[in-house]
C-alpha cells in the first residue's frame, strides 16, 4: 500500500471556503458524536455504535442544510474516525497501558476530511481532481501515480 501526497494549486476562493466549511462541519459532527457517546455511557451505561450514529445522519441532513451540502461518505468517515479512537482507547485499557480517553477537537486542530471511495465521490484525470459537491481543483503531480486510488484525504496544512 502506498500513499501519495499532492499539493492543490491555488484553489479558487469559493472552493477554499467550501473546504473550510466542511472541516468545521466535520469537526462539529465529531465532537457531537463524542458527546453523544459520553452522555449515553454516563446516563444509561449504554454504548453507541458507529452504525447507530450513522443512521442518524439522514435526519440531521434534513434539519441542517449546511450538513446536507457535505458528501455523505465524508460524514460517515468522520463517525468511523471517532469509532477508531474509541476502539483504540479500550484496547489500551485492556492492555494496561496509559489509556488517554478521546478528546474534543477544536476547529483549528481538525485538519482533514476523507472521501473513502472512488468512482462517485472523487476522480483524478491528469492533474485535475474532481471532488463530489465541491468541484474541480488542479494538483501539482510531483510523481507518477501507481495503482488504483482508493481514498482521497483533503488536508489543511500551512505551507512554509
Amino acid at each position: 500500500m502506498k500513499a501519495f501526497k499532492f499539493k492543490i494549486i491555488k484553489p479558487p476562493k469559493k472552493i477554499t471556503a467550501k473546504f473550510e466549511s466542511w472541516l468545521a462541519i466535520c469537526c462539529e459532527l465529531y465532537n457531537a458524536g463524542l458527546q453523544e457517546r459520553r452522555d449515553a455511557w454516563k446516563i444509561e451505561r449504554k454504548t453507541i455504535s458507529c452504525y447507530e450514529q450513522q443512521a442518524e445522519l439522514p435526519e440531521l441532513k434534513q434539519i441542517r442544510s449546511d450538513v446536507a451540502e457535505v458528501n455523505a461518505q465524508v460524514l460517515t468517515d468522520v463517525l468511523k474516525r471517532l469509532e477508531k479512537t474509541y476502539k483504540s482507547f479500550f484496547n489500551r485499557v485492556r492492555q494496561g497501558e496509559k489509556a488517554g480517553f478521546s478528546r474534543f477537537k477544536s476547529q483549528n486542530r481538525y485538519d482533514s476530511f476523507t472521501y473513502p471511495q472512488d468512482n462517485y465521490a472523487f476522480s483524478l484525470k491528469g492533474n485535475k481532481l474532481s471532488l463530489s459537491k465541491i468541484g474541480t481543483v488542479k494538483l501539482r503531480l510531483s510523481r507518477q501515480i501507481e495503482g488504483r486510488i482508493k481514498t482521497c484525504a483533503i488536508k489543511r496544512e500551512v505551507s512554509g
